[in-house]
């Protein structure tokens, strides 16, 4: 099952304190996998960035909005109680959404935030995903965008600018030495990438500035491996085109990586290879290890 969005957790939440009692904040995770019948696998999906799953993001600001809201109070570090507030939407069986915490006039202090001005009376609108989740998929937008001018301004180059750029690339990656080889004696290699400071592990590189649309089929990926020198030798084909199902399958027989446009795009950003940032956003979050250094220091 997929992992519920984070209002649809604030009844679970809830629910785990209905007892009046303390409750450590893992209770509350408990009562969510086991009200949403989550399985390890579903729990142990990871964010985008790959430092965060997305059920302790989600139920992270569950927890989050909940206490903004006032219907959950947090006596201590990751234990919480339930609040005569939060009894009360509890107790009045409602779907609870943020709807519902906007009633609540610190909740809707929370959303607007310190920036907010007299005039503006309205209450922002509060997204079905968390803060990381919409910044991972405005970043998702932009790399799209992204991908399509890098292919576009590829294509208004010459084929030899494609050549240098594929092989500059492999260096960038961390491949090792490349070199664009000579036109009339390529025998259809475009480049060589040298693993090793004498040249015993190499690399053969095709690489076809094709249009977009087209389809790289299997004869072509034959004949560039026909052309390598030792069977056993490593191929990379890169296009800015795409690839058959006959070309993938014969590719993955013969130690051949196949790299489509989008693809190719895709490691230009994650290399910052022909591209450059922009600007850069910083997310702080709390440094537990220097506030129980400052408790041990006062004890």
């Amino acid at each position: 099952m997929s992992i519920p969005k984070y209002d649809q957790m604030y009844r679970s939440f809830l629910k785990s304190l209905e007892d009046g009692k303390v409750h450590p904040y893992i209770d509350a995770k408990r009562q969510v996998i086991k009200d949403f019948k989550l399985s390890e696998e579903d729990v142990s999906e990871m964010l985008e960035n790959g430092k965060q799953t997305l059920f302790n993001n989600r139920i992270g600001w569950c927890r989050t909005y909940l206490k903004k809201a006032t219907l959950i109070d947090s006596p201590s570090r990751a234990h919480f109680i339930l609040t005569s507030a939060g009894r009360k939407e509890l107790e009045a069986g409602e779907n609870i959404t943020n709807e519902i915490l906007k009633r609540y006039p610190s909740f809707v202090e929370f959303l607007n935030g310190e920036s907010s001005c007299e005039k503006d009376k309205g209450v922002k609108e509060l997204s079905d995903e968390t803060p990381q989740e919409i910044l991972e998929r405005v970043q998702r937008e932009l790399d799209t965008v992204l991908k399509d001018e890098i292919l576009e301004r590829i294509h208004r180059n010459p084929p030899d600018f494609f050549e240098h750029l594929v092989v500059g690339l492999m260096e960038k990656m961390g491949y090792g030495r490349g070199k664009v080889t000579q036109k009339t004696r390529d025998e259809g290699i475009d480049g060589v990438v040298y693993q090793d400071k004498l040249g015993f592990d190499v690399i053969y590189i095709q690489a076809k500035r094709y249009d977009p649309k087209k389809i790289v089929s299997s004869p072509e990926v034959r004949q560039f491996y026909g052309a390598m020198p030792e069977k056993n030798a490593k191929g990379m084909f890169i296009t800015t085109a795409q690839y058959s199902k006959d070309a993938k399958q014969y590719a993955e027989q013969r130690h051949i990586i196949l790299i489509d446009g989008p693809r190719l795009a895709q490691l230009m950003i994650e290399y910052e290879y022909g591209v450059s940032t922009q600007c850069v956003y910083k997310i702080k979050k709390i440094d537990t290890d220097f506030y129980e250094e400052v408790d041990q220091d006062i004890v």
